[in-house]
């Protein structure tokens, strides 16, 4: 029996490669509309983060979701994003 590969993605908050089903995944779909994947099967680009708040505070003070998404990300997104973030820690 084959042994399975374990897709990995990098967490653009502390930078360390996990198994991608460790990570949560933010998209942006090509409406320009951002917001958590929970499923990981939405189109549009993706960027992955861990499970925690600090990682993506970390990802918002380098400013690495707007380059990741190639775009400008309002105040409003990432307060969404931080309360969707900390209702899948509980």
């Amino acid at each position: 029996m084959q042994k399975r590969k374990i897709p990995m993605r990098m967490c653009v908050g502390c930078g360390e490669m996990k198994p991608k089903i460790e990570l949560t995944r933010i998209v942006k779909t090509a409406e320009g509309d951002i917001f958590i994947d929970p499923k990981g099967k939405a189109n549009g680009r993706g960027a992955y983060i861990c499970h925690s708040t600090d990682c993506l505070n970390k990802a918002i003070k380098a400013k690495r979701l707007e380059r990741a998404f190639g775009t400008q990300i309002d105040e409003d997104v990432y307060n969404t994003l931080k309360e969707d973030l900390s209702t899948d820690e509980q």
